[in-house]
């Protein structure tokens, strides 16, 4: 019997003044629009790992503010036989003053606005799912 694994992921919206920062990321030779963060390590915390990865994406340290959403839905990985779940945090810079130095080389971070947000922004279902609620709530 083959066993079925996890794949555990966790993303963090920083939302100001009707925007959302956004990461334009290569993904298997492929451009990818979807939200900072990335995956959960083994002996790790969500929240220490969203705040692991925004360090090392943008050397800034984040505020936790509160969970967002996480998948309640079947999504199987694009690139191996896992389930993938995320976890979403709204988050925000300790230090707003700070600089934002985007640290990878293959991804160029930007802020989107939510109201331009449509069923074609995020090609990762999850992420969709979520550019969707996005929109919703910043429109009450």
């Amino acid at each position: 019997m083959k066993v079925k694994c996890f794949n555990i992921r966790v993303y963090g919206l920083w939302v100001d003044q009707g925007k959302v920062w956004v990461n334009d990321e290569l993904i298997h030779g492929r451009r990818i629009l979807k939200f900072p963060g990335g995956g959960l390590e083994f002996g790790e915390g969500t929240i220490e790992c969203l705040k692991r990865e925004w360090m090392e994406e943008f050397g800034i340290e984040i505020e936790v503010e509160r969970h967002f959403y996480t998948t309640d839905f079947f999504q199987p990985s694009f690139f191996d036989d896992s389930q993938v779940i995320s976890i979403y945090y709204r988050v925000r810079p300790v230090d707003v003053s700070a600089p934002v130095i985007n640290r990878l080389r293959n991804e160029q971070a930007r802020w989107l606005d939510i109201a331009d947000i449509d069923q074609h922004t995020f090609p990762l279902p999850i992420d969709a799912r979520v550019g969707d609620m996005l929109r919703i709530v910043s429109s009450i």
